[in-house]
């Protein structure tokens, strides 16, 4: 089946969040949250070099919510419920409908980190990976030395599946070793 004609939902909540789909207008708010959090998302994320300005982020926000109504892929905002913050980003990267697999990634902005919402968050993506979008393969990549992001993707039931040495470069040009954790639908 062709992705484009899938119908899922754009939004669903967890316990504390609402994780959906990135609308026109929300750039202003993830930018502020990246603003917040240069210091430790600079070390992994290859994006935050340079930081860019709130127009650039808003057409990045533009970008991600047209590749989720073509399923190139499936970019998520994380929303505190109540209050409406701004959590963080996490979704489905890399897919490869034919199997279908797809990668999910997070970032959380430092005021709200160590809260368990990210965790939280890839818990629920996962169920809705393997359950609205048939997924036979999710993965979980961060650097090696990346220890918070591969805590949570054990907490999340993921299972370290390989590590990849020297596999990447690191946002400073060095090498890098990339670890590969695995959830399949029936684990």
């Amino acid at each position: 089946m062709d992705p484009i004609l899938l119908d899922f939902p754009d939004q669903f909540e967890t316990e504390r969040l609402i994780v959906r789909a990135p609308r026109p207008g929300d750039g202003w708010i993830v930018d502020e949250a990246i603003r917040e959090s240069v210091n430790e998302l600079s070390p992994w994320m290859p994006w935050m070099h340079p930081v860019q300005t709130v127009e650039q982020t808003e057409a990045f926000v533009r970008r991600a919510a047209a590749q989720w109504l073509t399923r190139e892929a499936l970019p998520m905002h994380l929303w505190r419920k109540g209050d409406g913050v701004f959590v963080g980003g996490s979704g489905l990267h890399h897919i490869d409908w034919s199997v279908p697999s797809m990668e999910t990634g997070y970032w959380v902005r430092t005021s709200l980190a160590g809260q368990g919402y990210i965790t939280e968050a890839v818990l629920e993506i996962t169920a809705f990976a393997f359950k609205h979008l048939g997924a036979q393969r999710l993965e979980i990549r961060c650097d090696a030395r990346n220890t918070r992001s591969a805590a949570v993707a054990e907490r999340a039931g993921y299972t370290l599946e390989a590590r990849l040495h020297h596999h990447a470069r690191d946002v400073n040009g060095g090498l890098r070793d990339t670890l590969v954790y695995v959830k399949f639908p029936d684990a």
